[in-house]
């Protein structure tokens, strides 16, 4: 499986892709930031952003992209542009059919780590030693979007074995009548 993790955001925007199975040694195929000027107007970020991740769909051809959830935080500027750079990240996969994975801060921690609480310290340490890098990859948005690939090789099984029990309970139960003669 190979993931596409998207960390959002308009300044820098972290790309990472990750390949592998659950269970198995995984392999860092690319890392980057898809940067833009924080003094550009909104539109031509967006634009930017998305020739970036379009770039990295061509490059490394994807079967899964993995988003951070936008999270609410305080400061409501930085959550609509986190929010508009994953939507756009969405949109890139979307029109190439390829399937969307949203996993939260929280998630993405404790499935690199063990904790949901850990810094960007601790999640760099853990994709360095899982991805065997020499030294974490920088900035923090990029060992981001590697621990969000990360993140969804491991849990996709699972979430598609969810996926379809809920698909299978929510089918149609055609009635089985005995027939007598």
């Amino acid at each position: 499986m190979r993931v596409l993790g998207v960390d959002p955001g308009l300044t820098r925007c972290g790309v990472g892709v990750v390949e592998g199975v659950a269970g198995r040694p995984l392999k860092m195929v690319g890392v980057g930031v898809v940067r833009t000027a924080a003094d550009a107007e909104l539109g031509e970020r967006l634009v930017a952003i998305e020739r970036g991740i379009e770039q990295w769909l061509d490059e490394y051809e994807p079967e899964f992209v993995a988003v951070e959830r936008v999270f609410s935080q305080h400061n409501v500027r930085t959550v609509m542009g986190t929010a508009q750079a994953s939507a756009v990240a969405m949109l890139c996969a979307a029109r190439r059919g390829l399937p969307v994975a949203l996993h939260t801060p929280s998630e993405v921690k404790a499935a690199v780590t063990g904790s949901g609480r850990a810094d960007k310290d601790q999640v760099g340490a853990m994709v360095t030693r899982l991805l065997r890098l020499d030294a974490p990859p920088k900035p923090a948005d990029a060992a981001d979007a590697l621990a969000l690939a990360i993140c969804h090789i491991w849990r996709a099984p699972a979430l598609n074995r969810l996926q379809q029990a809920h698909a299978a309970a929510r089918a149609p139960r055609i009635p089985v009548r005995k027939v007598t003669r």
